[in-house]
């Protein structure tokens, strides 16, 4: 058996996640579909870099799967683009070593979250980004990220009880944690070795309440002490939320 590796991109507005749910669409059902078809044998998905969330998008989402069939990558990605819908494209295949695995083997994964910062709301980018007509202190956002960038529990940031939702430790690295605004799109972008459940949704909103004034800077360690989701900011909508890149 052979071990494939896919880097895909999607708009997740029509899905109810990646993740397979009964009587819904999914980005996992849609591509199992797929290549089921193409390869003419039932094939499953064997690891998802991320399990995203319901109308979530992503850039550079990663999947992996076993076949025995011999058809080369590059022909696997051709054919996989012909038959999967237009909110759905696979943008590299290649084979990987036999113990490869999508999920397992993640290093640090990439979220970028938009935020239409305007009075007036943009139609046109209304499905990839969140509206927040009041304007935002950026420096006070920043702040704030730099005092959740590093080493910590983020049990205030998982938006469900840990011990149901998340197996082992809550501590994850955050290495990365900017923003930065072009007009009135501002881009919040993390990176990490890991994410708790809508763990970036979270965050954000959170910086968002920093930049709103409904929360002061200092508060931020007071929250991460807390370990109670209660302390921490709303948890922002999906539609802003882009799975940007997975390092292994």
């Amino acid at each position: 058996m052979r071990t494939i590796k896919l880097v895909v991109e999607y708009d997740g507005s029509a899905y109810c996640g990646f993740q397979r749910q009964p009587r819904q669409p999914s980005i996992q059902e849609t591509f199992e579909k797929a290549l089921s078809q193409l390869l003419n044998a039932p094939t499953k998905i064997q690891g998802a870099s991320s399990r995203t969330d319901s109308g979530v998008h992503a850039a550079g989402q990663v999947i992996s799967f076993k076949t025995g069939s011999a058809m080369p990558a590059p022909q696997m990605k051709r054919g996989l683009n012909a038959l999967l819908p237009r909110d759905v494209a696979v943008v590299e295949a290649r084979e990987a070593a036999a113990d490869f695995h999508a999920r397992y083997g993640a290093k640090w994964k990439v979220y970028e979250y938009c935020i239409w910062n305007s009075p007036v709301r943009s139609p046109l980018l209304a499905a990839r980004t969140y509206h927040v007509p009041q304007a935002l202190d950026l420096k006070k956002m920043r702040a704030a990220a730099r005092l959740l960038k590093g080493r910590h529990d983020f049990r205030s940031f998982c938006a469900a009880d840990p011990a149901k939702k998340e197996k082992g430790s809550t501590v994850r690295t955050l290495r990365r944690f900017d923003v930065t605004a072009e007009g009135p799109l501002v881009r919040v972008r993390v990176e990490g070795n890991g994410f708790l459940y809508k763990m970036v949704r979270n965050l954000v909103g959170t910086l968002v309440d920093a930049g709103a004034g409904r929360m002061e800077v200092r508060e931020i360690s007071e929250i991460l002490a807390a370990k109670d989701r209660k302390k921490a900011g709303k948890t922002v909508p999906p539609q802003g939320l882009t799975l940007l890149k997975v390092s292994y």
